[in-house]
C-alpha cells in the first residue's frame, strides 16, 4: 500500500490540536488514526496525543496477537469490531482520566476516526466529525457518519446536506472520546471490489472537510499524482479556501491484494 498522512495549523489558529498515526504491520494490513482535539489549545492538543497512544498501543497488541506468519489476520470480523471499540474506549479512559487529574484540562475531548485495512476488507471506526471516504474509479463514498448537531438536523430533515456546510453551529458534536466516562464507537465494514480501478482512503479532520466538498475531494483524490502530491494538495487546498481550522488527511492507495 501507497500512504502519507499531513497535519497543518492552518491560517487561523497558533495551535495545532490534530494529531495522526500510521502503522503498516505487514503488506497489505495498515492501520492509520486520526484524531481532532478540543478544549482549549494545551486541552486540544493533550487530548488528541493521549489517545492517538493510546489507540495506536491497543491495536498493536491486538495485531500483534492475530497476525500470522503469512502476513493475514486470523480472527472474527465480530472480534475486529471489538478490537476497535475496545481501542475507542482505552483512549476514552485515558483522555477523561488526564482530564480528570489536571483541573486546566477539565472539559478536553477529541474525535476519532480510524481504518484497519485487511487485504480487501477496510474496517473503520469513529467517534465525532472527523470522517472517512473511500474514492473509487472517480466516485466518493462517505463510509462515516458524523456525531454532530448539524448531521442531527439534516437527519431529521430540518436542512439539507449543502446547508450543513455552512450552518454555523457545525462545529457541536454530539459524541467525543474522552468528555465522558465512556464512549459509543461506531464500526463499518467496507469491502473494496477493485475491478481494475484505483482506490484510495481518506481520513480527515473537520478542518478539511468543512471547506473541500465531496466532488473536489473525489477530484483530488483521482488526479494522476501520487499520495504525497495529493495529500499536499488537499492540505493546500482547504488554506486557501480560509483554513479556518486545524486541518489533516490521511490518504491511502489500496492495493489487491
Amino acid at each position: 500500500m501507497q500512504y502519507c498522512g499531513k497535519t497543518d495549523v492552518g491560517m487561523k489558529r497558533t495551535v495545532n490540536q490534530d494529531n495522526f498515526s500510521i502503522k503498516e504491520y505487514a503488506p497489505g494490513i495498515l492501520l492509520a488514526v486520526v484524531y481532532d482535539g478540543m478544549g482549549g489549545a494545551r486541552g486540544g492538543r493533550e487530548a488528541s496525543c493521549t489517545a492517538t497512544d493510546c489507540f495506536v498501543s491497543a491495536m498493536d497488541a491486538f495485531v500483534e496477537n492475530h497476525i500470522t506468519e503469512q502476513h493475514t489476520i486470523e480472527c472474527t470480523d465480530a472480534q475486529i469490531h471489538r478490537a476497535l471499540r475496545s481501542a475507542a474506549e482505552t483512549s476514552n479512559k485515558a483522555v477523561f482520566l488526564r482530564a480528570e487529574e489536571d483541573e486546566s484540562l477539565r472539559g478536553m475531548g477529541t474525535t476519532l476516526v480510524a481504518v484497519l485495512i485487511v487485504g480487501k476488507t477496510v474496517y473503520t471506526v469513529n467517534v465525532g466529525d472527523s470522517r472517512m471516504y473511500i474514492v473509487h474509479g472517480g466516485q466518493i463514498e462517505q463510509i462515516t457518519h458524523d456525531h454532530s448537531y448539524v448531521q442531527y438536523l439534516v437527519d431529521t430533515g430540518r436542512i439539507t446536506a449543502e446547508e450543513a456546510r455552512t450552518a454555523q453551529n457545525r462545529n457541536i458534536i454530539t459524541r467525543a472520546v474522552g468528555t465522558e466516562s465512556s464512549v459509543d464507537a461506531d464500526v463499518f465494514v467496507t469491502e473494496i471490489d477493485f475491478a481494475g480501478m484505483d482506490v484510495y482512503a481518506l481520513l480527515c479532520s473537520d478542518g478539511l472537510s468543512n471547506h473541500i466538498g465531496q466532488d473536489e475531494l473525489a477530484e483530488i483524490l483521482s488526479a494522476d499524482t501520487d499520495v504525497s502530491a495529493k495529500v499536499d494538495t488537499l492540505v493546500s487546498r482547504a488554506n486557501s479556501y480560509g483554513g479556518t481550522d486545524n486541518i489533516t488527511a490521511v490518504v491511502i492507495k489500496l492495493e489487491n491484494c
